[in-house]
């Protein structure tokens, strides 16, 4: 009998070259990971170091923070105040700019987030003459200034009239601004997620009979949830913030000003009244943390499923 042929005892285990159970999922537990952890920590509070700033020079007066930084008013004795709040909240026209930015935004974003989708589907699943060319033209708008669209849109608008009205100087101006301004990212988001959805559903689907409307209502959305809460966080927080678009299509009816323009308005002509900028600027932030908060949860799946996809 020769050495290969040589009998095993019964009882014995023979030597295993597979990895243990679970040996895969310890990868990345190595002696960096606490290092890696408190780097991350360090990034994170250098990053809000200007918040928390803010945040605590929007209790103090003007005097104080010109005479000490505001790390001094976090030791005893505290010498906090509501005044700019107070001052903020109360200036007249304060809660009718609140409810501007919400009519200006919120539809700004459903109209991005609507067409965008349908343009997305349709650049990743459909098939029309020139629709790579279109769709790198439309991609290819990112890359254009906002500034240098102004005045061309704006004469645009103030030629344009529906029913008799100018259409510059209306809400109805920075909705189809906003919505002009948001498409190119946002289609080129989308396209990018819903090219990498599998092809048998969409082929399982037509072999049923559904049609191009089915397949969307039906299996895209659903699926592409997602990069949809993702869009919406972005053009949100672009649209609520904005100043500039809303000074340019809007004019200088105060009525119809956002949030954004009156509380920049808080500054007299040489910088004073700063003060009152500090608490305006969290009471802006309210909307818009809520709005992070509730879709964060699909925010950097979307985000990387957009980006690497297609």
């Amino acid at each position: 009998m020769t050495q290969a042929q040589a009998p095993v005892a019964v009882g014995t285990e023979l030597p295993s070259t597979r990895e243990p159970r679970g040996r895969e999922h310890d990868t990345g537990r190595g002696p960096g990971r606490p290092f890696l952890h408190i780097v991350l920590v360090l990034i994170m509070v250098l990053w809000a170091v200007p918040a928390v700033g803010l945040f605590v020079a929007s209790f103090r007066t003007a005097e104080a923070t010109n005479a000490s930084g505001w790390w001094t008013a976090l030791v005893p004795p505290w010498d906090f105040t509501f005044a700019n709040y107070d001052y903020v909240l109360n200036r007249a026209g304060f809660w009718d700019s609140f409810l501007n930015s919400l009519f200006i935004t919120i539809p700004a974003t459903v109209l991005v987030v609507m067409v965008s989708a349908f343009a997305a589907y349709a650049f990743a699943w459909m098939s029309f003459p020139g629709r790579n060319v279109i769709f790198v033209v439309v991609v290819g708008l990112l890359v254009v200034p906002l500034q240098v669209t102004l005045i061309p849109v704006l004469t645009l608008f103030r030629d344009a009239s529906i029913g008799g009205y100018e259409l510059a100087g209306t809400i109805l101006a920075v909705w189809l601004a906003h919505t002009g301004y948001g498409l190119p990212f946002a289609v080129y988001l989308l396209r990018n997620y819903i090219g990498g959805l599998p092809r048998e559903l969409f082929e399982a689907a037509e072999i049923d009979g559904a049609g191009h409307a089915t397949i969307f209502f039906r299996l895209v959305l659903p699926m592409s949830v997602p990069v949809l809460a993702s869009l919406v966080i972005f053009q949100f927080l672009w649209v609520w913030n904005d100043l500039l678009v809303a000074l340019v299509y809007l004019g200088p009816v105060p009525r119809n000003h956002p949030l954004s323009v009156t509380l920049a308005n808080l500054t007299t002509n040489f910088g004073g009244n700063w003060q009152f900028v500090t608490a305006a600027a969290f009471v802006s932030m309210i909307i818009p943390i809520i709005v992070f908060f509730m879709l964060q949860r699909y925010f950097v799946r979307g985000i990387t499923g957009g980006a690497v996809k297609g």
